[in-house]
């Protein structure tokens, strides 16, 4: 039998002995038998099977792909979900069927389908708002998605508006647990040295605005327009929005961008999570003499008001300082749950609360006041104007508290609402200490010290409730209503001057104002109402709306209540134990005449000396809009609109400048008509272009005739300012690689008439104020961002290392007419050059990270680690006048290091290194005989660990 079977082989004697060969060879003939059998078997089965597959689109959002929906074979487990892209695809055996469509706040669609053995059947879908009944896990997975950066770059994709998201999923990637540092992530975005405040496109705070949830929200500090951001922890974020284009649904008050910062509203089954964490400052803890000033609360909720009887009697808070160990912390609770009620209804409930502090230092620190280039000398003898500081320590420590809840509640089928509540408590405690020349305090020699103890509170209380109607299938009404409350204090901030000379202190000062105590408070209360009906139109044979008209109106009221008093303590040049100042400034020295104290009404005994200085601000913004949207077509579509804003501002004021009560009014009529267009080159790439005029509103403080003194600063407002009118202009193609991958170019102009700018005016003291500086002034740029994955290894793809890369390039230039200052405000300003840089615009901005991630036992463990970069390049600080030159922050590139563990379900564990580099931060005074250093330090390097559990 061998022999026939292999009539062509040599056998060998040895093979064939015992009979092996043929054995082996029968078994072998067996094996292949029964795998042919196998495979039959199996082939046949597999061709009983055909393919049903399909995308699903949102008829809500312009027929936009909707991933994470549900596709199920009805009365079966047979099924999967849609991708990314609102793809699916699965096998069934032949036969008659109904496909059951599906997503968390959409109407159920059914679909009847007959298929054969081998055959390909397709069903495209769209649904539509509504409800649906699904199990929790598959309503946590839906929820989770708007978090993720897949889901909101196909949302990036698929929207009408030119808009970006950054969202939980990256703001956690990336180590970010601020607001104002996620945005500044994003293209064409970058933060103020220092502060919160952030500048888009080269545009600053009076240019930008913030809401969460769509509705307006108020600024702590009454320099600014916005909130600090900083002061918005990322764990009550979802996702953040950030618009570079203006649609009419937004305030016309719009110039840079708008931030809408989205709050969490959780869906799914209950948890619980508990996160702690410390934090330290290689600054901070490498400095042994790191002292605050003694008596504040560590939780950041001191509160200290104007003492009683403060002329007649010393009862003002210590002087003392105490050291600190610079080693901080934070808590964080979060918990949410979901239950169903009746038959379509569902309550949704979200909670946490977080309390963070930390601390910093300044290293290798100097200052200076402006420099008079005239007078520029050689080596450190160099002219000045005002002060000129030689260097400063400087300590911080800050502190936040967040909480907020969310109630969501889906009545039935077509109608939800919820209501979102904020409460936010940051506090600020600094001392600084400047060593130098002070002409003011007479020392020449170098050898003036100017002491600054400044401690701030600012509470934020938000509440918002939101509703959704569905009303018919064209009609959906949308609606909200907020009220805010702001208090912001800086109670009793200090400033002593002092001389030295040979090892013995001295009070020092001119002025009576030089050594004082100073009160500030600030209340504020804002009511915002927003109401819209979308009406859907060009319904298709298959139920779909090519378009929709949407009427809506804006309306918002808000009103400030400042005061401010300042208690000048006047003493002779007295001797003083510097690291005991309350042994000079005390009740007993008071007593007798050593020390004087009043404010700029009197002494004790003047009528109304105790009288704050004051002002009060009043603004009411009415708003009604229209916009038509409809898609032309497979790939065209097209937004416009217009808005029209009223606005009445009216600013009070009594104060030292002008200790008569006056007021101004301003009034202004605004009609912003804008377009946005939209062509789908292909499934992956978009071309867009939009245009819209806006307007920019002086704030409050920069109207009112109030002076605030700062160190190296004195700012006094202009109360003949006036609005300036924006005119935009946006061009971007965009391309989706990948689900997780981008590619985008865009350019963009903005021409301002009018502009607003800060600037040094002609006084005895050098004031800054707020002026209309020129006619006009104009900005225009290129933005290029780029997210790559760079590899996919791996069983379900566990090993990821990706990229993402943004780069802006910003030119700008605005007129500077002094004439035109002169002739349209009581102010007169020598501008050094005719023509200028916006303050605050980097003419280049970039950003750059890579992350790997590797994940183990079906995603529930893994590890990831991210490297990112910041860079922006110099920008101008402020205006230079009187033949001075601007005054120019230098460049500064950033680096940081972002590890996270995840253990299991349960436990995480996260480390980050920040400013990896430690670059020391300039500004100069660029001067043709050379730049003059204004300002330098470094900053220090922050370590952070944080240990988390999920219950």
């Amino acid at each position: 039998m061998i022999t026939e079977q292999n009539s062509n082989a040599k056998l060998t004697p040895t093979l064939l002995s015992g009979g092996y060969f043929a054995q082996n060879l029968t078994h072998t003939t067996m094996k292949f038998r029964l795998l042919f059998i196998t495979l039959f078997i199996c082939s046949f089965a597999f061709a009983q099977k055909g393919t049903v597959s399909g995308v699903l689109t949102d008829k809500d959002a312009n027929n936009a792909t909707l991933p994470f929906a549900n596709a199920m074979i009805k009365g079966t487990n047979v099924g999967t979900t849609t991708d990314e892209n609102g793809k699916y695809s699965f096998k069934v055996d032949a036969g008659n069927y109904t496909i059951i469509f599906s997503f968390l706040g959409y109407e159920n669609v059914e679909q009847n389908f007959t298929i054969a053995a081998g055959e390909n059947v397709t069903i495209n879908k769209g649904l539509g708002s509504g409800s649906y009944k699904l199990e929790d896990v598959v309503i946590q997975a839906t929820a989770k998605s708007r978090e993720k950066e897949t889901a909101l770059l196909l949302d990036q994709k698929n929207a009408v508006e030119i808009k970006q998201n950054i969202g939980a999923q990256e703001l956690s990637r990336k180590g970010v647990s601020d607001v104002a540092t996620a945005i500044s992530k994003t293209t064409g975005v970058t933060k103020e040295e220092g502060s919160g405040n952030i500048f888009v496109r080269g545009l600053g705070d009076r240019y930008n605005a913030t809401t969460m949830n769509g509705l307006p929200i108020p600024s702590n500090d009454p320099e600014k327009k916005n909130m600090n951001l900083e002061n918005f922890s990322t764990d009550i974020i979802e996702y953040i929005s950030i618009d570079k284009v203006y649609s009419s649904r937004l305030f016309g008050d719009f110039g840079g961008g708008n931030v809408d910062i989205i709050s969490k509203n959780y869906q799914g089954k209950g948890f619980f999570r508990v996160e702690i964490g410390t934090n330290a400052n290689t600054n901070a803890i490498g400095d042994k003499n790191f002292k605050l000033q003694k008596g504040q609360d560590d939780f950041g909720f001191s509160d200290h008001g104007i003492p009683n009887n403060p002329l007649r009697q010393y009862n003002f808070r210590t002087l003392e300082k105490e050291h600190k160990v610079p080693f901080a912390g934070n808590l964080g609770l979060s918990a949410g749950d979901s239950y169903n009620i009746g038959e379509s209804g569902k309550l949704s409930l979200f909670g946490t609360v977080s309390l963070t502090n930390e601390y910093a230092s300044k290293n290798n620190a100097s200052a200076a006041s402006s420099v008079n280039p005239a007078a520029t000398g050689s080596g450190n003898e160099i002219g000045f104007y005002g002060k000129k500081f030689y260097k400063y320590l400087s300590y911080t420590y800050g502190t936040n508290t967040t909480a907020m809840g969310n109630i969501g509640y889906k009545i039935n089928n077509n109608h939800k609402v919820s209501f979102n509540t904020l409460f936010m408590n940051s506090s600020s405690q600094s001392s600084e200490e400047y060593y130098g020349r002070d002409v003011d305090a007479n020392a020449e020699e170098g050898n003036g010290i100017t002491v600054r103890n400044l401690y701030t509170k600012n509470t934020l209380f938000v509440n918002q409730l939101l509703g959704e109607h569905k009303l018919t299938d064209r009609i959906v009404a949308n609606w909200g209503v907020s009220h805010n409350v702001i208090d912001g204090e800086m109670p009793d901030r200090t400033t002593n001057k002092l001389t030295t000379n040979e090892g013995k202190y001295y009070v020092a000062g001119q002025s009576a104002a030089d050594n004082n105590h100073y009160f500030q408070g600030l209340t504020e209360t804002e009511t915002a109402v927003s109401a819209a009906v979308d009406y859907k139109i060009g319904k298709t044979g298959e139920g779909e709306f090519k378009g929709k008209i949407t009427l809506g109106y804006n309306g918002k009221v808000k009103a400030r209540d400042f005061q401010a008093t300042q208690f000048n303590v006047k003493s002779g040049n007295a001797e003083i134990d510097f690291n005991n100042p309350d042994s000079f400034y005390n009740q007993q020295n008071l007593a007798a005449g050593l020390i004087n104290i009043s404010t700029f009404r009197g002494e004790t005994g003047i009528k109304g000396a105790l009288n704050p200085q004051f002002y009060t601000g009043d603004q009411t913004i009415s708003s009604g809009f229209a916009n038509f949207e409809y898609k032309f077509g497979a790939k065209f579509t097209a937004s416009l609109g217009v808005r029209t804003d009223r606005i009445t501002q009216d600013v009070t004021w009594n104060t030292s400048l002008d200790p008569k009560t006056r007021g101004n009014n301003l009034n202004k009529n605004a009609f912003m008509p804008n377009v946005i267009l939209k062509y789908e080159l292909n499934d992956k790439q978009n071309l867009r272009f939009g245009f819209s005029q806006t307007y920019t509103l002086p704030q409050f403080k920069e109207r009112a005739l109030f002076v605030y003194e700062d160190i190296n600063e004195v700012h006094v407002g202009n109360p003949r300012l006036y609005a300036s009118d924006n005119y935009n202009a946006d061009i971007k193609w965009e391309m989706f690689p990948k689900s997780e991958e981008l590619i985008s170019v865009t350019a963009f102009g903005k021409y301002i008439q009018n502009p607003i700018n800060e600037t040094t005016i002609n006084s005895a003291t050098n004031d800054i104020s707020y002026v209309n500086s020129g006619d006009s002034g104009y900005a225009v740029g290129a933005e290029v961002e780029y997210r790559k994955s760079i590899f996919n290894i791996g069983e379900n793809n566990a090993r990821k290392l990706s990229a993402g890369l943004n780069a802006s390039y910003i030119y700008t230039d605005q007129e500077l007419d002094s004439e035109k200052v002169k002739r349209e405000t009581d102010y007169e300003v020598d501008f050094t050059n005719t023509k200028g840089k916006f303050t605050g615009a980097s003419p280049l901005l970039l950003n750059a990270d890579l992350t790997y991630l590797q994940e183990w036992n079906n995603k529930d463990s893994n590890i990831s680690a991210t490297i990112a970069y910041n860079y922006f390049s110099d920008r101008v600080y402020a205006l230079g006048t009187t033949q001075r030159g601007n005054q120019i922050d230098e460049a500064v590139g950033t680096l940081d290091f972002i590890l996270k563990s995840k253990f299991n379900k349960n436990l995480g564990l996260g480390l980050a290194i920040k400013n990896i580099l430690d670059p020391t931060i300039n500004r100069v005074q660029a001067n043709a005989g050379g730049d003059v250093n204004m300002l330098s330090y470094t900053k220090g390097l922050n370590l952070s660990l944080g240990l988390n559990y999920q219950f």
